[in-house]
């Protein structure tokens, strides 16, 4: 049973890591305006596998936190704050 929770962390890990990557690629594909639905379905179908695999894990009894090194994967750039724009209604322009 221990082989199969470490194999299971593994797989977490593993996944996790080219979600994070998969979840770059639409952010770049976004801001150059692109189709991101390939991409974006890829990643569905990964949280479904994760949620499977975390099921698992947790049945087998193992409920300790996976870490992920994060060096392997970009960080994104901070946005900045949403800015607000406001139109006039048209009872103030009359």
């Amino acid at each position: 049973m221990h082989n199969r929770v470490g194999e299971i962390r593994r797989l977490i890990r593993t996944l996790r890591i080219s979600m994070l990557e998969a979840e770059a690629v639409v952010r770049e594909q976004i801001n150059r305006d692109e189709d991101c639905s390939f991409v974006a379905g890829d990643i569905l179908k990964m949280r479904a596998v994760m949620a499977g695999l975390v099921r698992e894990r947790v049945t087998l009894g193992d409920n300790a936190l996976i870490l992920v090194d994060r060096s392997r994967t970009p960080r994104r750039a901070f946005a900045g704050l949403p800015m607000v724009i406001r139109s006039a209604s048209a009872n103030s322009l009359a």
